[in-house]
C-alpha cells in the first residue's frame, strides 16, 4: 500500500502550475497498479546537498526537472538576494552535452533574471574548469553548472558555485540549503525571465583560460623537442572535445588525434556503458586507436572535463592504464621537482589531499618538505583551503583519487582540460631523460613505498538501498572488526565522530576535521580501507591502499602483484 504521504505530494504537483504533459505523466503514475515508480518519484524531494542537486530525469519531487531546477534556482536567488544587498549580482551558467541540458540551464537563466540578477551565460557548452574560472573572471557571486558529471545517461544535475569558483562550503552550503526547503511550492517560483539581464560569454573566454593556464607550464623546451609526440583524446562525447585539443597545441603539442566515434557531444553516449574515465571499458576505442597510430599517451575526459584518465605503453608495448592515485602522484612530484629546479620555491607553497586518496602524494610533498593539507572528499573541500591561504601561501597543486587534479589557482575546481595539458608535458619531460612513466612510478615508490589502491563501488537503488547503505555504515561503527582478511586493525579514524580509535592501547583523539560519513580501519601492515556513502550517487564506496617497500625497478612488477593480491583479499571481506 501507497503511503499517503506520497499520494498527497503527487496530487499537490498535480494542481499545481505545471505543463499538461507532466500532469498526465504523474496521473499515469497514480493509476498504475505497480506503486514502485510512483513511491521512488515523490517519496522525498531531490535534495539540494552541499554541491547541489543530481538525480534521475523524470517528473516528480525526488527528479531532475524544470521544477526542481527551478526552485532549487529560487532558492539560491533568495540567497544570493539577502548576502549582497543591493550589490551587482551576476552568475555565471554552462552545461556539459546530457539531455536536457539546455533546458535546465535557460530554467536557471530564466528564475535568476526573474529575481533581478544578472547572468553571464556561456553561448555552448563548456567544461565545469571553465565555468569556475568564469566565475572569479566576471566578478560572479556565484555560478551554476549542468551537469551529472560521470553519471549513467539517465541523470542530470545541478552543481552551485560561490564567488571563490569553488563549490559551495559552509556557512552558504546549509544556508543555500535552507532557503531551497522554504520553496514549497512550484507556485512560489519566478520563471518569467529577463531577457535584458543576459549576456552572453563566447569563444572569446577561450583564450583567456587557455593562456591563464598555459602560465603553470614548466618545461616548454622539452615540449618543443617533443612537440611532435603523438597523443590520442576522447572526451566521451562530453563538453572537452574542443578544449583539451586546444589545451595541447597552446601547450605546444602538435600531433593529436581524437577519437571519431566520441568526439560529438551526445548525451545518449552510445559507445559506452558508461561515460567515465575510470571505466576501462569507456576507454576502449581512444586504446584502439592508440594501437594505429602508435600513440605515446591516451588521454580522456568525462561529460563535464574535470575528470581526467590516462593511459600509456608498459615495457611490453602494450597500453595500461593509470589510476587516478598514480597520476595524482606522478603530476606531484613532476611539480614539486621543477618548482625546486626552477628555484621557486619560497617557504609558502603547499599541496593539498583527500583523505580518501592515495597517502603517497603526502609522502612526496614530506620528501620536499612541502605541506600537504588533508581535506574531506571533493574538490570544494580542495578550494576552500585555496581561499583560506589565498594571499598567505602559494596553492601549487592538490588531487583526489577519482581522477581529479588541478594545477594552480586559475580554476577552483578539479580541471581536466589543465590536468591534461600538465601530464603531456609531463610524458615530453622523461621522454627527453629516457625515461618513462613507469620508471617514473618506480623512481617515486622506491623513494617513498609502492603504494597501489582500488576502489569497489556498491549500488544500492532506491529507497531501500539508502537504508541498507545506512545500515551498513552504522554496523561498521557498532561493531568494529578487529581484524581484516586475517590482518589486525590497529586505528579507526571515525571522521562523523571526529574521534581517532587508537586500538593496540585503548587511546582516543579528537580528530581535526569537518564532520563527514566516512569511517576508515588501519591495519597492522600500513593498509586503509575507507567506508563511504557517495555524496552523487547511489552506492557505498570502499576504498583500499596498501602499499610495500620497492626495492630496485626490476622488482617493479612482482611487488604490484603481490599488493594486487593483498586488494583482492580485502576485497572479498568487504564484498
Amino acid at each position: 500500500m501507497t503511503d499517503t504521504s506520497i499520494i498527497t505530494k503527487a496530487q499537490s504537483w498535480l494542481n499545481s502550475n505545471i505543463d499538461q504533459e507532466s500532469k498526465t505523466k504523474i496521473q499515469q503514475l497514480l493509476d498504475a497498479s505497480d506503486s514502485s515508480e510512483l513511491v521512488d518519484a515523490f517519496y522525498k524531494d531531490l535534495e539540494f546537498g552541499t554541491g547541489g542537486l543530481r538525480g534521475v530525469m523524470g517528473i516528480g519531487s525526488n527528479r531532475m526537472n524544470v521544477y526542481t531546477v527551478g526552485m532549487a534556482t529560487q532558492g539560491l536567488a533568495n540567497y544570493l538576494l539577502a548576502c549582497f544587498p543591493g550589490e551587482d549580482i551576476k552568475v555565471a551558467i554552462t552545461h556539459d552535452s546530457r539531455i536536457n541540458n539546455t533546458l535546465f540551464a535557460e530554467t536557471t537563466a530564466n528564475v535568476l533574471t526573474a529575481n533581478g540578477i544578472k547572468v553571464k551565460y556561456f553561448e555552448e557548452m563548456r567544461p565545469t574548469p571553465m565555468l569556475s574560472y568564469a566565475i572569479r573572471h566576471y566578478g560572479c557571486k556565484s555560478g551554476v553548472m549542468i551537469t551529472a558529471s560521470h553519471n549513467p545517461k539517465e541523470y542530470n544535475g545541478y552543481k552551485a558555485y560561490w564567488e571563490d569558483g569553488g563549490q559551495i562550503v559552509a556557512p552558504h552550503d546549509k544556508n543555500i540549503i535552507m532557503e531551497v526547503q522554504k520553496i514549497k511550492s512550484i507556485d512560489d517560483v519566478k520563471w518569467d525571465k529577463n531577457d535584458a539581464l543576459i549576456e552572453y560569454i563566447g569563444a572569446e573566454m577561450d583564450l583567456t583560460y587557455l593562456n591563464d593556464i598555459k602560465k603553470f607550464s614548466l618545461s616548454p623546451k622539452a615540449i618543443l623537442n617533443q612537440r611532435d609526440m603523438c597523443i590520442v583524446f576522447s572526451p566521451i562525447h562530453g563538453a572537452s572535445g574542443k578544449m583539451v585539443p586546444a589545451a595541447l597545441k597552446t601547450f605546444g603539442f602538435e600531433n593529436i588525434h581524437v577519437v571519431k566515434e566520441q568526439e560529438a557531444p551526445d548525451g545518449t553516449f552510445p559507445t559506452v556503458v558508461y561515460p567515465n574515465p575510470e571505466e576501462a571499458e569507456a576507454l576502449s576505442l581512444s586504446l584502439k586507436l592508440a594501437k594505429e597510430v602508435n600513440a605515446e599517451l591516451v588521454l580522456a575526459c568525462d561529460p563535464d572535463g574535470d575528470r581526467y584518465a590516462a593511459a600509456i605503453p608498459n615495457e611490453k608495448g602494450e597500453y595500461e592504464l593509470l589510476n587516478g592515485n598514480q597520476t595524482g602522484s606522478i603530476l606531484t612530484y613532476y611539480l614539486l621537482n621543477q618548482w625546486r629546479e626552477h628555484g621557486l620555491f619560497t617557504g609558502d607553497q603547499f599541496m593539498v589531499n583527500t583523505i580518501v586518496t592515495t597517502e603517497l602524494i603526502e609522502e612526496i610533498c614530506h620528501g620536499f618538505n612541502i605541506p600537504c593539507y588533508r581535506v574531506l572528499t571533493g574538490f570544494k573541500n580542495i578550494a576552500a583551503i585555496i581561499r583560506e591561504l589565498e594571499g598567505k601561501k602559494q596553492f601549487v597543486g592538490g588531487g583526489e583519487e577519482s581522477y581529479g587534479f588541478l594545477v594552480g589557482d586559475a580554476v577552483r575546481d578539479k580541471d581536466g582540460v589543465s590536468a591534461c595539458a600538465m601530464l603531456a608535458e609531463v610524458v615530453a619531460y622523461y621522454k627527453e631523460k629516457g625515461m618513462t612513466l613507469f620508471d617514473v612510478l618506480a623512481e617515486i615508490y622506491q623513494s617513498y613505498g609502492f603504494y597501489k589502491e582500488s576502489l569497489i563501488s556498491v549500488t544500492k537503488k532506491g529507497k531501500d538501498g539508502a537504508e541498507q547503505i545506512q545500515q551498513l555504515m552504522h554496523g561498521f561503527r557498532t561493531n568494529r572488526p578487529e581484524a581484516i582478511n586475517g590482518t589486525k586493525v590497529v586505528k579507526v579514524v571515525d571522521v562523523k565522530e571526529s574521534k581517532v580509535y587508537n586500538i593496540a592501547d585503548g587511546t582516543e583523539e579528537d580528530l581535526d576535521l569537518d564532520k563527514s560519513n566516512v569511517i576508515q580501519f588501519y591495519l597492522e601492515d600500513g593498509s586503509k580501507i575507507s567506508a563511504r556513502p557517495s555524496g552523487t550517487e547511489p552506492k557505498i564506496k570502499y576504498y583500499i591502499s596498501v602499499n610495500e617497500s620497492l626495492p630496485n625497478r626490476d622488482a617493479y612488477r612482482k611487488v604490484e602483484a603481490s599488493l594486487a593480491q593483498k586488494i583482492e583479499g580485502l576485497k572479498k571481506f568487504f564484498e
